[in-house]
């Protein structure tokens, strides 16, 4: 299974991608991570792969090889599009972050991304941030988007909880928790 992982620089992309490779290495598959980071601390573009199977060689995704695209913005979805291969799917948090460009006037932020992306993928869209707050954190976008991934997969529910447990520090576990259910409800 190939999973990449996008969104911009502070929006926890490293961190799911850290749950989703201890939930599988627990079920006990070989498990390759690489992580791709832009000007990730300046709300840069971040990707993260994320390869599991009975025996993984590499951790790179090329064009048209991504089984799932866990996005958590919507450019970045737009972006990593080449990267899903056919029937593939994608999941996309609905929130647009503006990127430099963008903010210096220099690029206009593209309209109707959403449905480019629906005209040519299987796509889950939804407003991962207004969950996230219910659960009681904005930053907790990432677990809920892993919650939306959880129910798309073949992985036990059981599995997540105890990588979010064992990933998520303590102070920020009930939040985190009740993020991962809200995005496993919702799909």
């Amino acid at each position: 299974m190939n999973v990449m992982i996008v969104g911009v620089g502070g929006q926890g992309t490293l961190l799911a991608s850290r749950i989703l490779g201890n939930t599988v290495i627990d079920l006990g598959y070989d498990v390759k991570v690489s992580e791709v980071h832009g000007m990730s601390q300046r709300g840069g573009s971040v990707c993260t792969y994320v390869k599991f199977g009975e025996k993984v060689y590499s951790p790179i995704i090329d064009e048209g090889e991504a089984d799932i695209i866990l996005a958590f913005e919507v450019l970045e979805a737009y972006r990593a599009l080449p990267f899903l291969k056919k029937g593939g799917k994608m999941i996309v948090n609905d929130q647009k972050i503006n990127p430099m460009p963008v903010i210096t006037g220099a690029a206009t932020y593209p309209e109707n991304i959403l449905e480019k992306l629906a005209a040519v993928a299987d796509v889950t869209s939804l407003d991962a941030l207004a969950l996230a707050e219910k659960a009681g954190s904005a930053k907790a976008v990432n677990v809920v988007l892993l919650g939306v991934l959880a129910k798309n997969t073949d992985i036990p529910k059981e599995a997540w909880l105890r990588a979010v447990e064992g990933t998520v520090p303590p102070k920020f576990l009930e939040v985190n928790l009740r993020a991962f259910s809200l995005g496993y409800e919702l799909a």
